[in-house]
């Protein structure tokens, strides 16, 4: 008996440290194929993948490497649900993060909130996923409201008249289409404003594009995501609609700075003025400097938004579960609560006013930048307004 008692007491010793080691799954669902925004999905991954190994290399937490589980979502709702279910059912996560089209991420946190596991948003902007007030779902990303106020700033400041923007058949396009119409009723009011909704899969958006050309709007706006937003700039560059002597083209969904922006759109991209959400030029903490590198390092590229937005929610899930001391899906959420955060992007912690503001990261900051020439980097673009700035009007360029 005292045998078989000491050899049970070696086994249990043997196995605690393989338990000690066994990997913290943490689920991701974004668009890995068509009709999802794919560029936005593969940096999303970027991102997460460095800050993984980021962290594993510095003893992960609480003594167990994180692990990363992917699903497909997409970019269509039921595949997004699904995703979740999957995620939380049978992988057994015990949080999940990646999200970055506002109608996905919309069915994902229904999921989240059924199973009570925290959900962080990556890059959902629509103000709806903050206004359903689910305890489970944070949001370190940018929002609607925040955009559609900066975008209707900048259009009063410009001195425009008459502008006409063009959101994508979507919760983020739409959402972010009225409520632009809101602000520019608060903050310009002379200012005639109208717009016109186009079908994200859409190939051919010339019908919409001719209907300006006798009377070209002082500014056309692009609410739209990859690959239909480099469909609608290029058929408003051939069509000699926007950007042109009399037209500027602002573009409010941050496609800028992806990697195949240049690619897609030459000589259509020259003249465009970005709302952006990172500039090389902002100042980040050491921790986000050490992410660039290493994402330069990877890819011979640039950093985006989307890459330290990434590198946030999953640091910010790793710091939860550390104060938390505890993988539990409730007690990561009640840490998310109360967190005080600094990542990549600096410090942060999330507001609890019911609305868009919910569990929000309020005050994110952004910038204007335009684009000059053809190829150009976002580093060596035209900075028209830097983080809490005016914007600058006599940095800005008309198209020739």
């Amino acid at each position: 008996m005292k045998r078989l008692t000491f050899l049970a007491a070696v086994t249990a010793t043997l196995y605690l440290p393989a338990l000690a080691q066994e990997p913290i799954a943490i689920g991701i669902s974004i668009a890995q194929s068509p009709p999802g925004s794919v560029v936005q999905g593969t940096q999303v991954k970027d991102g997460l993948e460095i800050m993984k190994d980021m962290i594993n290399a510095k003893g992960g937490v609480l003594g167990r490497p994180i692990k990363l589980i992917y699903e497909d979502d997409q970019g269509i709702p039921e595949k997004g649900r699904a995703a979740a279910e999957k995620l939380i059912t049978s992988d057994k996560v015990v949080a999940l993060t990646g999200g970055h089209q506002s109608s996905v991420c919309l069915a994902a946190i229904e999921v989240a909130h059924r199973y009570q596991v925290p959900y962080v948003n990556t890059n959902c902007w629509s103000d709806d996923v903050r206004k359903k007030g689910y305890a489970e779902v944070f949001n370190p990303s940018n929002y609607n409201t925040r955009v559609s106020q900066a975008m209707a700033e900048t259009i009063a400041a410009m001195g425009v008249k008459r502008v006409v923007a063009f959101p994508e058949n979507t919760d983020y396009g739409i959402g972010q289409a009225k409520l632009l119409a809101e602000f520019i009723k608060q903050k310009a009011p002379q200012v005639q404003y109208k717009y016109e909704t186009l079908d994200r899969a859409g190939k051919d958006f010339t019908p919409a594009v001719l209907a300006l050309r006798a009377n070209p709007p002082d500014m056309v706006i692009n609410v739209m995501l990859p690959p239909a937003a480099y469909i609608l700039m290029n058929q408003l560059y051939e069509q000699g609609v926007a950007p042109s002597a009399k037209t500027w083209l602002y573009d409010g969904a941050g496609l800028a700075d992806y990697p195949d922006f240049w690619q897609n759109v030459k000589e259509a991209g020259k003249g465009l003025i970005s709302f952006g959400l990172y500039h090389p030029r902002m100042n980040i903490p050491p921790i986000g400097k050490e992410l660039a590198a290493e994402y330069t390092k990877r890819t011979k590229g640039e950093p985006n938004r989307l890459i330290f937005q990434a590198a946030d929610s999953l640091l910010l899930i790793a710091e939860a579960i550390k104060q938390a001391k505890s993988t539990d899906p409730k007690a990561i959420t009640k840490a998310l609560q109360n967190i005080k955060f600094s990542g990549v992007r600096g410090p942060f912690q999330f507001g609890k006013q019911p609305g868009y503001g919910f569990q929000q990261w309020v005050d994110i900051p952004y910038v204007n930048y335009q684009l000059t020439e053809v190829n150009q980097p976002v580093s060596k673009s035209n900075l028209i307004q830097g983080p809490g700035q005016p914007l600058d009007l006599k940095k800005l360029q008309k198209a020739k």
